[in-house]
């Protein structure tokens, strides 16, 4: 019979609230039953209720079982059992692998963690490799394999289409992703009006993109906040040195923001894309147009997002920015206009007179005065005028300072 779970008002109804929660953890639920919901709505039910009465000793799972392992004088090794391997029990602990219904059980009944503190936030993220809610077939499997995604993998395409399954959760192991960003594979996005974006190639991109962030060392973790209008165009002023690129990448990760480099796939059409990892930041940018003046539009845009609309709804955002109606959101918009702002003020733009005038003079000129690249300002020219032949001598190549992050191959987990 199906029980209804209501609000917990007295002490009376939070006993037998945990009475229940205690004998649903006993029990064998499948997947996506009506326990499973049960279950889940009761651990939010007495959360909300200890937070308004109850101080709570430990409501994190990690450092539940860090504690509980104090206690009864655990190693990893003695996790064994309960998650299945040492390098899950590592991975958990790390923070890099949320805990699972079967470990959860596990650990409430052998270890006696309570259980609302074992459920608490492990359906913020989804490990890809332990929740396939994904059509392995759908991948991109022999662009894929010519990236060097499935490290260590020799055999034919038919074969790497035959053991796909494994080959995806080897791949997209210990990477977490929130349910918003899961969503995407229900719900098809539209590129360039008609064309619809290849979701599991943006999916793929999306692994290699994360796993290559979190190859880069940092020298410290982002705070929110910290990412002001001042700050963007500091790192604008870095476009006037000849390896403004990469000295844009040091100063970002600099502040605990990743910037990386990922060729789109086949049928995705992206420039960039701005996403969480965790508490972190991560930008990351195809390149797939070979210009100066484009690298920094596509960043500045791309850090907008971070700074506006990147949040605990909203944790992963992609652009073509060629796409029409993509630029018809608000968010897009605001990007647009904001990185425009930063790289060119509207009326630094507007004193210039480089619409009616657009010679070469008047554009070093105006790059000068706000100590950014020439090719800045010529692309604005450009694309303010739709005259994409004007200033063509002032121009200049990003792609060859990131040959080897492009070809770069991203680790396993």
């Amino acid at each position: 019979m199906k029980q209804q779970v209501k609000v917990i008002k007295t002490q009376r109804d939070y006993d037998a609230a945990v009475l229940r929660l205690s004998a649903l953890m006993d029990e064998e639920i499948a997947p996506g039953s009506s326990k499973e919901a049960e279950l889940e709505l009761l651990a939010l039910v007495i959360e909300s209720y200890e937070r308004s009465k109850v101080e709570p000793v430990v409501s994190d799972p990690i450092e539940a079982i860090l504690f509980r392992m104090d206690q009864l004088g655990l190693r990893k090794v003695d996790l064994v059992p309960y998650m299945g391997s040492q390098s899950k029990v590592s991975e958990v602990l790390a923070r890099k692998r949320p805990l699972n219904l079967a470990m959860i059980r596990k650990l409430h009944q052998e270890l006696g963690i309570p259980a609302d503190v074992l459920l608490a936030k492990t359906d913020d993220a989804v490990d890809l490799s332990e929740a396939p809610s994904y059509d392995p077939a759908k991948f991109p499997i022999k662009e894929m394999i010519s990236r060097g995604y499935f490290e260590g993998f020799r055999g034919t395409l038919r074969e790497a289409r035959d053991n796909a399954e494994e080959l995806i959760r080897s791949f997209m192991r210990g990477i977490h992703l929130h349910p918003t960003q899961q969503a995407r594979l229900r719900a098809p996005m539209h590129q360039s009006g008609t064309r619809l974006m290849d979701e599991y190639a943006l999916l793929a991109w999306h692994v290699a993109v994360l796993k290559k962030a979190r190859q880069i060392k940092f020298k410290s973790v982002y705070v929110k906040g910290s990412l002001t209008d001042e700050r963007l165009k500091e790192l604008a002023r870095l476009s006037r040195f000849e390896q403004g690129p990469r000295l844009a990448q040091e100063f970002l990760a600099d502040i605990g923001i990743a910037l990386v480099f990922e060729t789109h796939f086949n049928k995705t059409y992206l420039d960039g894309a701005a996403m969480f990892d965790g508490d972190r930041p991560v930008v990351a940018l195809t390149l797939r147009h070979d210009r100066l003046d484009n690298f920094w539009f596509a960043l500045m845009h791309e850090l907008v997002h971070v700074k506006e609309h990147l949040g605990p709804d909203r944790s992963f955002i992609a652009d073509n920015l060629e796409d029409k109606i993509h630029q018809q959101s608000k968010e897009e918009r605001e990007a647009d206009e904001g990185a425009r702002e930063i790289l060119i003020p509207h009326a630094e733009w507007l004193a210039s007179d480089l619409m009616n005038s657009p010679t070469m003079d008047a554009a070093v000129a105006l790059a000068d005065k706000l100590r950014i690249h020439p090719t800045i300002v010529a692309g604005r020219v450009r694309f303010e005028s739709g005259n994409w032949r004007l200033l063509s001598s002032i121009k200049a190549e990003v792609r060859c300072q990131f040959l080897g992050q492009l070809e770069e191959r991203p680790q396993l987990s």
